[in-house]
């Protein structure tokens, strides 16, 4: 298929234009991907509780984790952490943290208040800690 004919440009030059309009679209996405804004960094929070499921998955793993609160009632918890390959250079395994274990989280808590945060820290009940 030839590209549309667009007086004063040669289709040499509309191929590069939409080819730069696709990357710096691509470029977007991934940045936006990756911001932080959702958590509350500057008020990290620890939770202890008993991991009921992983997800051991690109872009961000994650495990879910039943946590009692004030009063004892178990609320479930979204833990997200890095990359598995960035915490495969931190020390973790696939099976470092399985549904089951207890397990203590250090991060920084959704904005929204929702139980969701962004684990920093992970002690396992051995006493390792990891960082995420």
């Amino acid at each position: 298929m030839k590209p549309p004919k667009v007086q004063g440009y040669s289709s040499g030059s509309i191929r590069a234009i939409l080819a730069a309009g696709l990357a710096l679209s691509c470029a977007a996405a991934a940045f936006a991907h990756h911001s932080g804004a959702m958590f509350d960094m500057q008020h990290l929070i620890t939770l202890k509780g008993v991991v009921t499921r992983v997800e051991w998955t690109n872009p961000h793993a994650f495990f879910y984790l039943d946590v009692k609160d004030e009063k004892g009632a178990v609320e479930e918890w979204t833990v997200e952490v890095n990359s598995p390959n960035f915490l495969k250079h931190n020390g973790w395994t696939s099976n470092t943290v399985n549904a089951g274990d207890r397990i203590t989280c250090t991060g920084a808590p959704a904005k929204t208040g929702a139980r969701f945060m962004h684990g920093t820290m992970i002690e396992l009940a051995s006493g390792v800690q990891l960082r995420s």
